[in-house]
């Protein structure tokens, strides 16, 4: 419960959020079944359309039981595709290692690539990230600010499946990236990574000044079921 307790603060401090609305944050293990059918049910308020609208509209009236309906039942989506790449992506490693020095016209290049690229995949976080501080770096304060509301609660989405601690309790993500940007946001750094089967991924990683931080596990069954199913002579 301590660690718990830590991990919300912690998440709370690295992404912006609320952390009231995080601490009050329902984790559970989702149902999937029930997700599917909401956001494919044309007379339900979570049909995904209607969700894909509000959130390319930067409706920030959307909460978590949207947020979390859109992220998670986007693996349903015909155009879902987990390990798709983009000509427009940067390196997310490198230019967010380099976000706080990036000068104007740097700026002026991640906005580009960034939007071009989100366009192309509402849910690359990475670029979202590169999207903000660049943003920020042009003094564009206000729509960085909606697209950090956008970047929270789709992290917080991903929070609301679990506790990260164990299998029973892994975090569902819907793109192997988002691992990893999770974990950079609350300020840890990747040290190793480990597939467990049937679906499970277990990163450890170590916290700001080097030392150990202990590890998280995510698992990617559903992903990996719906790539599989679209993709079936790569199995």
């Amino acid at each position: 419960m301590q660690r718990l307790l830590f991990l919300l603060i912690i998440i709370s401090a690295a992404i912006g959020a609320d952390a009231q609305v995080l601490s009050q944050l329902k984790r559970e293990k989702p149902d999937l079944a029930q997700i599917k059918r909401e956001t494919l049910d044309r007379t339900s308020p979570y049909y995904y359309p209607r969700l894909m609208q509000e959130f390319l509209r930067n409706d920030t009236a959307m909460k978590i039981d949207k947020y979390r309906r859109l992220y998670l039942g986007y693996i349903f989506q015909e155009d879902y595709d987990p390990y798709r790449s983009s000509e427009h992506s940067l390196n997310y490693a490198a230019t967010l290692s380099k976000a706080k020095n990036l000068t104007r016209q740097e700026c002026d290049s991640v906005i580009v690539y960034a939007e071009a690229a989100l366009a192309d995949n509402p849910f690359n976080l990475g670029e979202m990230v590169m999207l903000i501080n660049a943003l920020r770096g042009k003094g564009k304060t206000n729509l960085a600010n909606i697209w950090q509301y956008k970047l929270n609660y789709l992290l917080m989405a991903i929070v609301s499946t679990g506790t990260g601690e164990d299998e029973e309790n892994a975090w569902y993500v819907i793109e192997p990236q988002h691992e990893y940007v999770l974990l950079n946001m609350m300020n840890l750094t990747v040290a190793d990574h480990v597939f467990y089967d049937p679906a499970f991924e277990y990163i450890t990683v170590r916290n700001s000044k080097g030392a150990d931080a202990g590890g998280y596990y995510f698992n990617i069954g559903p992903l990996l079921e719906q790539y599989y199913l679209k993709h079936p002579d790569e199995l």
